[in-house]
């Protein structure tokens, strides 16, 4: 049933059907870049356990490839963003454990709310660094 008696109503409806679907496919999408991430980042800390050398002599490593603070800047969001929203994340599935937020506007609110929150608290990390 139509929203209004605009002519173009049908393009309404459609963009708004297709607004609602940006947390459904945000969310799954960001989860699977989040998990591949944290693989990754846990596959090279256990590579650097069996890697010779020291922590200085990679820190070195790493200064000497005179890579532009943008760049460093990046890669630190991209270490900073899955480990705070797999974080976030789980706090949200902690509430749905405790049989709150599965109403459809809860859900995509908290979805919204936790990947605001994982960029905020990945540049404020990235700040801080």
């Amino acid at each position: 049933m139509p929203c209004c008696t605009c002519p173009i109503c049908e393009l309404c409806i459609y963009t708004v059907c297709v607004m609602a679907m940006v947390p459904c496919v945000l969310q799954p999408s960001t989860y699977i870049y989040c998990s591949f991430s944290l693989s990754g980042i846990s596959a090279f800390a256990l590579l650097a356990l069996v890697l010779p050398g020291n922590y200085p002599y990679y820190l070195d490593l790493i200064h000497s490839l005179s890579v532009g603070p943008a760049l460093l800047s990046l890669a630190k969001f991209g270490i900073a963003f899955p480990v705070s929203y797999h974080t976030l994340n789980g706090i949200r599935h902690l509430f749905w454990d405790s049989g709150k937020g599965f109403k459809i506007p809860e859900v995509y609110r908290s979805g919204y709310v936790v990947i605001v929150l994982s960029i905020l608290t990945s540049i404020a990390a990235i700040a801080y660094m």
